[in-house]
């Protein structure tokens, strides 16, 4: 098939989780045989602040960290018009995270034009904390929604926004996300999140924090768009503050802490149970053994107590702690165990096999086809007007 993915960015990851899943979705979708197309804005929030924040040029780190995905993706400009990009799909997916205008001229578009699959990928709570943004999109003339959660998926319903509407959660990239052999373990804890707009500071200080300091432990926080309050949190406990990681170092970070934690924003943790975010799929794809703040895992996606630990407080995730860091062979043996079902059920392969059930639900093949594509090859541009592309 010919596949075009509307996202706001595969190339940078900068305070974009979504990105993390759109590289190893994208990379299974290409193995199989299918041309995928990823279509990004040119001057994308997440991309301007990689770039100003690293220093370096976001594209060279991309193309030299993902070379199979070098020719997965195309950057374009204000005056860009999709309608010649859908025309030319078999399956357009269409994130949350774009600009509401460009989202209602796909589903008017779709509206009068059935030759191809339209969805409609959420992975955010503004279901639930902005339901007049989400009602505004015309989700109607979508062909289906890809909820990230099975109460996301239960307020599309109930909202009669659409009438079709799957669970699809995130997923580890197990060509990244894997454990790295022959690091120096040096450290006790590693926290890899960004600062959560205060959706979890208070569950930073329970869960975080608080037990940190008061175990004296060796300990660092990576993430962005920290706060100078944040920062001056984590340094007042002992926690050294490292800034950006970019999401393909995870692993050899992880590699050399003996655990990390999950603390999920709250919304996730009040009233969307059943949504883990991508980061603990991938912790558990490393093997390094994880500890939860309060979750509920309402769709059986693990097993609490053999694949993480959770702690229902700040005094018992200091005990789990303190534990965790004395016991090296419980430490392996939960690492061991999340990474197994991970591998069993929850890599973006088994997720890409659920798509293509769902393309076969709404009559499209399972498998690769050789349909007509709007671009042939990697650096086939002429169907667009140049002002409309920025190809680096």
């Amino acid at each position: 098939m010919n596949i075009s993915l509307f996202y706001h960015s595969i190339i940078s990851d900068w305070n974009n989780g979504n990105a993390h899943f759109l590289r190893g979705v994208t990379t299974e979708l290409k193995a199989l045989g299918h041309r995928v197309t990823v279509y990004e804005p040119a001057a994308g929030w997440s991309f301007l602040n990689l770039k100003k924040d690293s220093g370096n040029n976001p594209l060279h780190e991309f193309h030299l960290q993902y070379p199979m995905l070098h020719d997965a993706y195309f950057r374009y400009g204000g005056n860009f018009e999709p309608e010649p990009v859908l025309e030319a799909s078999d399956l357009v997916i269409v994130h949350e995270w774009n600009a509401p205008a460009l989202i209602r001229r796909i589903a008017r578009h779709h509206k009068t034009h059935n030759s191809y699959r339209l969805l409609f990928h959420d992975t955010h709570h503004r279901a639930f904390s902005e339901p007049r943004a989400v009602a505004s999109l015309h989700l109607e003339h979508f062909d289906g929604i890809l909820a990230y959660g099975e109460s996301i998926r239960r307020i599309y319903l109930e909202k009669g926004w659409n009438r079709q509407v799957w669970t699809w959660h995130e997923a580890a990239d197990t060509k990244v996300f894997r454990p790295i052999e022959n690091e120096i373990m040096k450290d006790d804890l590693v926290w890899i999140g960004n600062w959560g707009d205060e959706e979890r500071t208070s569950e930073y200080k329970e869960f975080l924090l608080g037990p940190a300091g008061a175990l004296k432990l060796k300990a660092r926080a990576y993430g962005v768009r920290y706060p100078r309050e944040g920062i001056e949190l984590l340094e007042s406990s002992g926690i050294q503050y490292c800034g950006r990681l970019a999401n393909y170092k995870v692993p050899q970070i992880y590699a050399r802490f003996k655990t990390t934690l999950h603390i999920p924003r709250r919304p996730y943790a009040e009233s969307l149970t059943g949504i883990p975010t991508i980061r603990p799929f991938e912790a558990l794809a490393c093997a390094i053994p994880l500890i939860s703040s309060p979750w509920d895992d309402s769709e059986g996606l693990f097993s609490p107590g053999r694949d993480f630990l959770v702690a229902e407080n700040g005094r018992q995730m200091e005990e789990l702690l303190a534990f965790l860091l004395t016991d090296e062979t419980f430490r392996r043996q939960l690492g061991e165990e999340g990474r197994r079902t991970i591998l069993k059920r929850h890599t973006c392969a088994h997720r890409v096999r659920e798509l293509m059930s769902i393309c076969h639900e709404l009559g499209l093949p399972k498998s690769a086809s050789a349909s007509e594509s709007l671009r042939n090859s990697a650096g086939s541009e002429t169907s667009f007007p140049e002002t409309f592309i920025r190809r680096e």
